[in-house]
C-alpha cells in the first residue's frame, strides 16, 4: 500500500496553469540583486566576495523561471550553494563563503511545492535536504538549533503546498460548477428542439393532407416546416457545445414570463422593468436571463451589505437582450461569495451562448452591479426591428 501511494506522489502532475512573468517577479529581481550589492559593499568579513556576490546575483535571476521551472531552479541555486560550501571547506575559510541575501532561494522552495510535478518535489526535496544537511556539518550548528533550522526551510515549502491544496480544490469546484451549467443547457437544449420537431411533424402531416386535394394550399405548411427547422438548428448550433447526458428529470423552463414571480418571492423589494419585444425569446436565451436575475437576486440577498433594494432591468436591443440587475448595498467591503462559483456559472453559461456578463461594484453610488448581453442571433423574430412596429 505505502508503495502505491509514493507511486502516485511521484505520477502527480504540474500545477497546470502557472501564471506568467509579472512585474512583481521583476521587482523581486531588482530588489534581490540591489540588496546582494549593497551587503557585499557594506560587509568587510565576506569571504571571497566577488563570487559570493555572482552566485548570490545567480540566484535571484533564477527566480524568473521558478513557475515553469521549478525543479531545475532549486536543483540550481542549492547545487552552487553546495559547490560553495565544498570549496569554501577545502580552502579552510574560518568563515562560509556566501550572502545573507541568498535567502533568496526560500523563494524556489515555496515555487517547487506550488508548481512542481511530484517527481519535481521529491527530487528537489533531496537536494534542499543534501544542502541543508551539508550546511548542518559545515557551520557546527548546535544541535538544539537542528529543528528550528529545518522549520526555517521547510515553512515556503509546506505555505506552497497549502496554497496548491486551495487552488486545486477551487479549480474542481470551478469545474462542477461548469459541468451542472452545461448540464442544465443540454436539458433545455432537449426541450427546445422536441418543442420545435413537434411542431414541424405537425406541419408536415398538415402539409401532406392539403397536398391530396389542392397541391398550391400544401405551400404554406411547407414554409412553417422550414421556418421551425431553422429555429431548431439555431438552437442546436448555440448549445451543442454544452451537450451532456440528459438522464436527469425534465421540468418546466423558467424564463422572462417567471421573472414577475421571481420578483415577488425575493426577500428585498425588487424594481422589475421589462424594455422591448420579450415574448419571443430562443428559448436558450430566455431561459439564460431568467437565471442571470435569479442568481443575481440570490447574490444580493446573501451578500449585499445593508442592501434595502435590487433593481433589474431587461431590455430586447436590437439583435440582443440586455440584463442589469444592481442592489444599493454599501459600496465597502463584501462578501466573499460575490464574485463566486454561481456567477462563474452563469459567466460560462452566456459565453457558451455567445455573450458577455460581468460583476463588479457598480462605478457610481455603491452597490453591486451585474450586466449579461446575449444575442438574439439570425431568423428569431425577438430580434428583428420590426417586431417593435
Amino acid at each position: 500500500m505505502l508503495r502505491g501511494e509514493l507511486r502516485r506522489l511521484w505520477a502527480v502532475p504540474r500545477a497546470p496553469d502557472p501564471p506568467a512573468r509579472a512585474g512583481r517577479d521583476w521587482a523581486l529581481l531588482a530588489a534581490g540583486l540591489a540588496a546582494a550589492g549593497v551587503e557585499a559593499a557594506a560587509r568587510d568579513d565576506v569571504v571571497w566576495p566577488a563570487v559570493s556576490l555572482a552566485v548570490t546575483a545567480a540566484m535571484c535571476v533564477l527566480t524568473l523561471w521558478r513557475r515553469t521551472h521549478p525543479l531545475a531552479t532549486v536543483a540550481l541555486a542549492y547545487g552552487a550553494g553546495i559547490a560553495l560550501t565544498l570549496a569554501d571547506l577545502a580552502a579552510g575559510h574560518e568563515r562560509p563563503a556566501g550572502l545573507y541575501t541568498g535567502m533568496v532561494v526560500l523563494v524556489l522552495v515555496y515555487a517547487l511545492l506550488r508548481w512542481g510535478s511530484g517527481r519535481d518535489v521529491a527530487l528537489g526535496c533531496a537536494v534542499i535536504l543534501a544542502a541543508f544537511g551539508l550546511s548542518l556539518a559545515v557551520d557546527d550548528v548546535p544541535p538544539a538549533d537542528y529543528a528550528g533550522s529545518l522549520l526555517f526551510l521547510a515553512f515556503p515549502g509546506v505555505l506552497g503546498a497549502a496554497v496548491r491544496a486551495w487552488s486545486t480544490a477551487r479549480r474542481r469546484e470551478l469545474e462542477r460548477m461548469r459541468a451542472s451549467e452545461r448540464e442544465a443547457l443540454a436539458r433545455e437544449l432537449h426541450d427546445t428542439v422536441a418543442h420545435h420537431v413537434s411542431a414541424i411533424v405537425v406541419r408536415a402531416q398538415a402539409g401532406r393532407v392539403l397536398a391530396a386535394a389542392d397541391p398550391a394550399a400544401a405551400l404554406p405548411a411547407l414554409e412553417g416546416v422550414e421556418e421551425e427547422g431553422a429555429r431548431t438548428l439555431e438552437a442546436m448550433r448555440a448549445m451543442v457545445s454544452a451537450l451532456r447526458d440528459a438522464t436527469a428529470g425534465l421540468a418546466p423552463l423558467a424564463g422572462v414570463a417567471d421573472l414577475r414571480r421571481l420578483a415577488g418571492e425575493a426577500r428585498l423589494p425588487v424594481g422589475l422593468e421589462l424594455d422591448g419585444p420579450l415574448d419571443d425569446l430562443p428559448p436558450a436565451v430566455d431561459g439564460a436571463v431568467y437565471r442571470v436575475v435569479q442568481e443575481s437576486l440570490t447574490n444580493a440577498l446573501r451578500h449585499a451589505q445593508h442592501a434595502t433594494a435590487v433593481r433589474v432591468r431587461v431590455a430586447a436591443e436590437a439583435g440582443r437582450v440586455r440584463v442589469t440587475v444592481r442592489d444599493d448595498g454599501a459600496g465597502g467591503r463584501r462578501g466573499k461569495g460575490r464574485a463566486g462559483f454561481g456567477l462563474t456559472g452563469l459567466r460560462e453559461r452566456v459565453t457558451l451562448l455567445g455573450g458577455a456578463l460581468s460583476a463588479g461594484p457598480a462605478p457610481d453610488r455603491g452597490g453591486w452591479l451585474v450586466e449579461a448581453q446575449l444575442p438574439l442571433g439570425k431568423g428569431v423574430r425577438g430580434a428583428d426591428p420590426r417586431a417593435r412596429r
